[in-house]
């Protein structure tokens, strides 16, 4: 069985994960993922190994520790690249599983977006499909999805995509903003790797300790594939070709619903301090490796 060294990558739905998986795909060395199962997987050895009855009369943790590492390790065991991204937005959640089953302080990707832009890219798949289809969860909150407001309030709640994956990243920041939460951590703003491509990469390698590669931004082959209707939308892992500047689209899309949503983004000094953190002085500068 090969030794793979493992990152995760979990963040805001609608904010380049996709995108960025295939990008470090152009790396030889890195083996990114589409939306993995290894995390629920794991997570239900997790849950339910003190449930049974022999471990209750004995308990062996350094053995479900052993087992967890293990279902790790089989589920890339095919993978020739020496490093694995196993993309799933659970880690944020389960990074404490993650370290246990590492045996280390694990590393995690968290791409993020404008939360206006992210609801926004909501509001607009489901305005490309309303005509021909509703969305999974649509017929039991018909009321509610009468109204782009009401439609916005729902993929915020708690237990729905935008509002799951935020309160996540949140809680991490406060359960681990005074345990090297830099060294654990690293934002990737939509923003920044679609303007400046070159500089997101180069810090995401140095946050790795991994070589920087020189990639193709003006051509990224999409190999990570996914069934998109199992999660009730058409091309929501669809990503571009090349990699240019978005012009938000929040202020078209949601008009004067924007308003309540427009101070939430509480990881831009963490992505400032990060920068400031990662990128060397010039005189530090090396060629990155494929130039």
């Amino acid at each position: 069985m090969p030794e793979h060294t493992f990152h995760f990558l979990g963040g805001l739905p609608r904010s380049g994960s996709t995108l960025l998986c295939n990008i470090l795909a152009q790396n030889p060395r890195v083996h990114a993922t589409q939306t993995s199962a290894c995390m629920d997987v794991m997570f239900g050895v997790r849950n339910n190994w003190d449930k049974l009855i022999e471990h209750k009369a004995h308990p062996m943790p350094q053995a479900k520790q052993r087992v967890l590492r293990g279902i790790l390790k089989s589920y890339y065991a095919d993978v020739s690249r020496p490093v694995v991204i196993d993309k799933c937005r659970g880690w944020v959640s389960l990074l404490e599983m993650a370290e246990l089953a590492l045996d280390r302080p694990a590393k995690i990707i968290i791409p993020v977006r404008d939360l206006r832009d992210v609801l926004a890219s909501f509001e607009r798949l489901w305005r490309e499909q309303a005509a021909s289809g509703q969305i999974n969860g649509e017929s039991e909150n018909y009321f509610r999805f009468q109204t782009t407001e009401g439609r916005i309030a729902h993929w915020i709640r708690d237990d729905q995509p935008v509002g799951l994956a935020y309160n996540r990243i949140r809680d991490a920041v406060t359960r681990f903003q005074n345990q090297d939460l830099l060294d654990r951590l690293h934002f990737v703003p939509f923003e920044r790797l679609t303007t400046d491509p070159t500089g997101a990469l180069a810090d995401l390698y140095r946050f790795l300790g991994e070589p920087v590669f020189e990639h193709d931004f003006e051509q990224i082959e999409q190999v990570t594939t996914e069934d998109d209707s199992v999660f009730g939308f058409q091309d929501l892992h669809t990503i571009r070709g090349k990699v240019e500047p978005i012009a938000p689209r929040w202020p078209e899309v949601l008009g004067d619903i924007a308003q309540r949503y427009g101070g939430l983004n509480f990881w831009r000094p963490i992505v400032q301090e990060q920068i400031q953190r990662f990128t060397p002085a010039p005189s530090d500068k090396q060629a990155p490796i494929g130039a």
